[in-house]
């Protein structure tokens, strides 16, 4: 069995110990125990994979295993990395790693919350080790099941409605997946599922493909944000606990942009290359239409709730350009957004932990208050406008100089408008800065509050790091993505 079903049994073995703890602290040491294990397996598998690279090793998948699941449809345990597996099973540990030390004081009902907290994590790590087309669609619905208790629990504000918005519009695309799996399967005459095998095969007929390429894309594009599907995010992500919007917006809404370029344009290369057009259209809006709309919210959650929106939809946006350069941005800015939107979410719940409002006509001078929580709110903003030394620029800048490479006219105008959002971003951001941390303190009740505590700081440090380090040295990061994107990119571009 390959060792990357330890990002399987892992998770299980903590929900099996979540099941049995009797008190709060043997909870926290299950998370504890069990997240600070996923994370050094990401690192070692991140290290070991850069290592068989520089050895020589060429294959497609590394440290893949396949057993037979359901052998009447041809269904198959089949699990392997490429690059980009890699950096978002690292991502993903990060996330679940920093989360827990987010949700260190919630109450009530702390294991039953993270329970769910743990089995939405299963999901996501079995959709990124996954190379059967059916099993990472029955882990990508395991990821999704838990949003709706978890914000309907434990959220706040109109969490009922956000929760219950969520599920159905994400089941939406669920139900266009499997519906574009299934014609996959059929018309590619395979007898298997998995995604390697059949995109080798190339043997779907391009009317077949001009069919379910828009099945697969906008079901996947439903968890990406693509527009005009995207109205079920800024409402999940301002209604739910905090480490749940960190890994929402984080690693969640990743499984999207990953599920457009893995199966998507891999297995029907030539509808991608047809309709292309009509989806950079839409993601162009996308991009554009989150930042202005993040210009104008007053409420912290949903202004980087639309936030993501636009740096989401510009992952999908890179991938429609299908350059080399740009893919690699796009998984870049995956792996970018991820961890800027957890640091951003996490600092925005512990704000609001304090002073119980998110409105931004009702905060001010927090500096003075509480200068941890808000040095790092604004590292969190200068990362997210791009600022040169974070991985935003990195990120952002690989995508626009690669989108730039086509000669396609149509495709520079996008290009261009999709520029645009980064000075919108920046309206935004010190709009924002400015109005909550510097000036006069508004409320004379927050001078009683305290800045953060251990687990506070601990959570918030690791995501800084993370995002200054990527955004200083990216080029290993890159060069470990363009592996994955290379042989993906061979099939589509042929």
């Amino acid at each position: 069995m390959s060792i990357l079903s330890l990002f399987v049994v892992i998770p299980v073995l903590m929900l099996l110990g979540l099941w049995i703890a009797r008190n709060l602290n043997q909870v926290r040491g299950v998370m504890v125990a069990g997240s600070t294990c996923l994370l050094a397996l990401s690192v070692w598998l991140t290290i070991a994979f850069i290592q068989a690279r520089q050895g020589g090793d060429t294959d497609t998948m590394l440290f893949t295993y396949s057993t037979p699941w359901f052998e009447p449809l041809n269904i198959a345990y089949s699990v392997g990395v490429d690059g980009i597996s890699v950096v978002m099973l690292l991502l993903s540990s990060i996330i679940v790693f920093t989360g827990t030390f987010a949700s260190w004081q919630l109450k009530p009902m702390t294991k039953e919350y993270f329970l769910w907290f743990t089995l939405l994590s299963t999901g996501v790590y079995g959709f990124f080790i996954c190379t059967d087309m059916f099993t990472m669609f029955m882990f990508y619905e395991v990821a999704l099941i838990p949003m709706y208790l978890l914000i309907g629990v434990w959220g706040s504000g109109n969490k009922e409605y956000a929760a219950m918005k969520l599920t159905l519009m994400l089941m939406g695309g669920s139900a266009l997946l499997i519906l574009g799996i299934l014609g996959i399967y059929y018309y590619s005459g395979a007898t298997t599922m998995n995604v390697n095998e059949i995109a080798a095969m190339h043997n779907i007929p391009v009317e077949k493909q001009q069919i379910f390429f828009p099945f697969i894309f906008i079901g996947f594009g439903v968890l990406g944000a693509l527009f005009p599907f995207h109205t079920w995010s800024p409402d999940g992500h301002a209604s739910a606990p905090t480490a749940v919007s960190m890994l929402h917006a984080g690693v969640l809404m990743k499984l999207g942009g990953y599920g457009c370029f893995r199966v998507a344009m891999y297995l029907l290369p030539d509808a991608a290359q047809e309709l292309a057009w009509i989806f950079l259209i839409l993601t162009t809006i996308s991009v554009v239409y989150g930042a202005l709309s993040a210009c104008v919210q007053t409420d912290l959650k949903y202004i980087n709730a639309y936030s993501s929106v636009s740096h989401c939809g510009l992952v999908l946006f890179a991938l429609l350009m299908m350059t080399n350069t740009s893919c690699t941005g796009a998984i870049l800015q995956m792996l970018s957004h991820g961890l800027m939107t957890a640091l951003f979410f996490a600092l925005i719940g512990m704000i609001y932990g304090r002073t119980h409002t998110r409105d931004i006509r009702q905060l001010g001078g927090l500096m003075k208050i509480m200068p941890f929580l808000s040095v790092g709110y604004v590292i969190a903003g200068l990362a997210n406008l791009g600022l040169p030394g974070f991985s935003g620029f990195a990120a952002e800048m690989t995508i626009f100089v690669g989108s730039f490479e086509n000669e396609d006219t149509f495709r520079r105008v996008a290009t261009i408008i999709a520029c645009m959002s980064i000075v919108v971003t920046a309206v935004y951001i010190l709009r924002t800065v400015g109005m909550i941390l510097f000036g006069k303190v508004t409320n004379k009740h927050y001078l009683e509050l305290t800045d953060a505590t251990w687990d506070e700081r601990l959570s918030v440090c690791c995501l800084i790091f993370c995002v200054a380090g990527l955004g200083s040295m990216p080029l290993w990061v890159s060069n470990v993505i363009s592996d994955g994107v290379t042989p993906i990119l061979n099939v589509i571009n042929f």
